[in-house]
């Protein structure tokens, strides 16, 4: 080795024993496979066929059969996170027809529901026609006359598989979204331990979800905001089994060194899981509009995963080689895939009647009409754009022409949105709770739906556990700190997530937009805060004292979300409470 390197790695040797005085080890070196996909924690495959007993329950006095204890602890990464989503289940469907009313926007969404499965399409309903479905006996006022809706079918269509179970109900309406909700608890679960490499985080995780205020609130009413939620964590956890399933491939292909000549010209072949990440940002954009921001910061994130792949592979210039490989097809799964996603969503709506008044609103707009692209073009930031020319688009089938039209007097409709509502906020507001939603009010006097005070409150509230919402803002900066600092993917792959559901609000704040709208971007605060809770217990290596106060000082944190869910409970479920419990529960003047 020449002088002046073997004189620095004295220096380092020297400052290493100098900080071991203090506690520090230095890392052991990791090979480029290890680096690349680190080995999961447990699971078939990784966990021995038989593990000694453990030390806790041993000292507790309980010891397993051999064959159970390690059946238990091979397949931990998934009854952890089954019993974590039951958990969550059972609150989410426990009374899940109580307010047995249409609340909120419901009044919108479940008969938009129940006329597209009907027709393919909504329809407009008579203005008595809620009294009429909640009445005994029931009538559903069904026409058949189309409606102008401003949101893309899927939520509906999903929400409407619960109306044709269970019936024109609270429960049917609710029954979609309460079972997404759930299920959303058991992808958190094994998204985090994918992401920690940890079945405990994994677990913490999805306790965590399944005890937020505002994802058990939105996870028991009929609004689109948890459908869009759902499908965008489905859509990460896929982007992220994609990035593992890559660099595996990667790995096998290096032979357990860096080469740069294989990481410039292997080829990482078909990917499905990162179709399946496009298939769920389609799914999302045609649920809300609001996917399309997920297409955008998602391919990206796709995209910058690749670059580091190819990085630690060898390639000598990754960038280049990123973009000449890998960000075209990213392109393609993702927007690609999505937009395909999309325009099928509407095939109710395009294979309904052109006959004017017959099918879906605007489906008519044109037939018989010369067809020519538009003048001015709206688009994000830059507003409305006058186009240097026009094209003819005759060509077009109708139907489509006939979408495209519809489609811009929605977006007119949605950024034009600015009628003033008590319950609207402002996006810089969100991660601290500023101004919650009530979706529904009562406030019955002594011995009516069962007072017992002079005077009660019936309420739901949409609004995040707070100790969890505000332990997730911390979280973000220590997640901001490990991303710019220490460069942790991980970090940054929790903050793209939670951008593409936060940022693009920034754009419409004069538009009349809800807190309830932060539900998209909730699974991944819950990351944040569960990236927190792992810091706290420290990394494997620390002393046994330093992660007994780490753990404990976890473990309160977590119990202390848990007491405060629980404690907002009943403003979660409309339970009646006497009027000063209600007060008590208002720690700030802009939740009332």
């Amino acid at each position: 080795m020449p002088a002046p390197r073997a004189a620095e790695q004295a220096a380092r040797t020297g400052w290493v024993a100098r900080l071991a005085a203090f506690g520090y080890r230095a890392p052991a070196p990791v090979p480029v496979a290890g680096r690349l996909v680190p080995p999961m924690p447990d699971g078939p495959g990784v966990t021995p066929d038989r593990v000694p007993p453990s030390p806790l329950l041993l000292r507790a006095g309980v010891r397993l059969p051999d064959p159970l204890w390690s059946w238990l602890c091979r397949w931990s990464g998934w009854l952890g996170p089954i019993g974590v989503a039951l958990f969550g289940a059972l609150l989410r469907f426990w009374h899940l027809g109580t307010p047995g009313g249409i609340i909120f926007d419901e009044t919108y969404y479940a008969k938009d529901a129940y006329a597209l499965w009907q027709n393919g399409y909504e329809t407009n309903w008579s203005d008595g026609a809620n009294s009429q479905i909640l009445g005994h006996p029931q009538v559903i006022p069904y026409k058949t006359d189309p409606a102008f809706v401003v949101h893309p079918p899927v939520g509906k269509w999903i929400i409407g598989v619960g109306e044709q179970l269970f019936g024109m109900h609270p429960v049917g309406w609710r029954f979609m979204v309460a079972l997404l909700g759930s299920l959303s608890i058991l992808m958190l679960a094994r998204i985090a331990r994918r992401l920690f490499r940890s079945t405990l985080l994994g677990c913490v995780a999805g306790l965590l979800l399944s005890v937020d205020g505002l994802h058990f609130v939105m996870s028991r009413t009929a609004l689109l905001d948890l459908v869009v939620m759902f499908w965008i964590l489905a859509a990460f956890g896929f982007l992220l089994l994609d990035r593992d399933h890559t660099r595996g491939r990667i790995a096998r292909l290096l032979d357990e060194s860096p080469d740069s000549v294989r990481a410039h010209a292997m080829k990482l072949g078909l990917r499905p899981y990162r179709l399946a990440a496009g298939v769920c940002v389609g799914l999302t954009c045609s649920t809300k509009w609001s996917g399309m921001y997920v297409a955008a910061f998602f391919g990206l994130l796709t995209v910058f995963w690749d670059l580091g792949a190819r990085r630690l592979a060898g390639a000598r210039r990754p960038v280049w080689t990123t973009l000449r490989r890998d960000a075209l097809p990213a392109f393609a799964s993702i927007v690609v895939v999505s937009a395909v996603v999309y325009v099928s969503s509407w095939s109710g709506w395009l294979a309904s009647s052109s006959v004017p008044g017959k099918g879906g609103y605007g489906r008519d707009w044109a037939v018989g009409r010369h067809g020519l692209s538009s003048e001015f073009v709206s688009l994000p930031v830059l507003g409305k754009v006058r186009m240097p020319f026009q094209v003819d688009m005759t060509w077009v089938p109708a139907g489509l022409r006939s979408l495209w039209h519809y489609h811009g007097q929605m977006y007119d409709f949605n950024v034009n949105l600015h009628s003033p509502h008590m319950y609207q906020s402002n996006p810089w507001s969100w991660l601290v709770l500023g101004r919650p939603v009530s979706f529904y009010y009562e406030s019955p006097k002594f011995g009516q739906s069962g007072c017992r005070a002079s005077e009660c409150a019936s309420e739901v509230l949409a609004i995040g556990t707070p100790l969890l919402w505000w332990a997730g803002l911390i979280g973000l900066v220590y997640c901001l700190f490990r991303w710019a600092l220490r460069r942790d993917w991980r970090a940054g792959a929790i903050l793209c997530a939670l951008g593409a559901g936060l940022l693009p609000w920034f754009e419409y704040q004069t538009r009349t937009i809800f807190l309830f709208y932060a539900v998209a971007f909730v699974p991944f605060l819950v990351l944040a805060a569960t990236m927190l809770v792992g810091a706290l217990i420290g990394p494997s290596g620390a002393s046994y004292e330093r992660r007994l106060v780490g753990g404990a000082a976890a473990g309160v944190l977590v119990l202390l979300i848990v007491w405060n869910f629980l404690y907002f409970y009943p403003l979660y479920t409309g339970q009646v409470i006497p009027m000063t419990d209600w007060r008590a529960r208002m720690w700030f003047t802009s939740w009332i």
